[in-house]
């Protein structure tokens, strides 16, 4: 059974309509990218999800619930996180204070989560009095991720995880991913570093004018010519 399941969404922003008819899945401990050009939709397909925007057809079914229009907050609770590209932090706490509000609703087990955290990221570990403000941005990223993972999420949806990061801290995160598949956790990614993303993805699929174009395993998309040509610059 597939943890996440889209099926026949359609969505936008007031008269304008972004994704059609898009339907994808994600199984338990899958990395699935969502590749395709600027404007293809791949951001609004994850705001959707986490129910940031309200589809005008369709449904979002998680772990076999249909979740189509829930709350953020409600969502959260189920074990599925987001990690938006941007203001994903809180600049003005600290490194611990930011982990410590991403498990607002925890009632237990705070600091073997945090320590964790810590354990998967020693730069926030050393940093844990810091202001987030005033990381760098790799660190932020492993800031933002470290916020989910203080919820023991069962899927982690990452939009764009490497922008603006320099190659050192864009192959950092990526690894992230890979870490977080080893423990189990399945991972939703947008990324605009298309190749790197099907190198490491279990499935992905090609969006393109906001609806499905291509799905296939990530190592066939590589290897798919016209995808090649269309979308990774070969």
């Amino acid at each position: 059974m597939a943890l996440l399941r889209v099926e026949g969404l359609t969505a936008g922003y007031g008269d304008t309509t972004i994704l059609s008819d898009v339907a994808i899945a994600v199984e338990p401990g899958q990395v699935v990218s969502i590749i395709g050009p600027n404007g293809a939709g791949k951001s609004t397909l994850m705001k959707t999800v986490f129910g940031l925007l309200r589809p005008t057809q369709g449904r979002v079914v998680y772990e076999d619930r249909d979740i189509t229009g829930w709350s953020p907050d409600r969502i959260v609770r189920l074990g599925l996180c987001y990690v938006p590209q941007v203001e994903n932090t809180f600049p003005s706490l600290t490194v611990e204070e930011n982990l410590e509000m991403g498990a607002f609703t925890l009632r237990g087990g705070l600091r073997e989560r945090l320590e964790r955290v810590y354990a998967m990221f020693p730069d926030l570990a050393r940093a844990r009095h810091k202001p987030a403000g005033k990381l760098s941005g790799g660190q932020q990223h492993m800031l933002a991720l470290g916020l989910a993972l203080m919820l023991s999420p069962r899927l982690v949806m990452m939009d764009e995880p490497t922008a603006g990061l320099s190659p050192k801290f864009a192959m950092s995160a990526l690894r992230h991913v890979e870490a977080l598949r080893s423990e189990g956790v399945a991972v939703l990614l947008v990324e605009q570093n298309a190749a790197a993303a099907l190198q490491l993805s279990d499935w992905a699929y090609v969006l393109a004018s906001g609806q499905n174009r291509f799905a296939d395993t990530g190592s066939a998309l590589l290897a798919n010519p016209e995808v090649g040509s269309l979308y990774l610059g070969k």
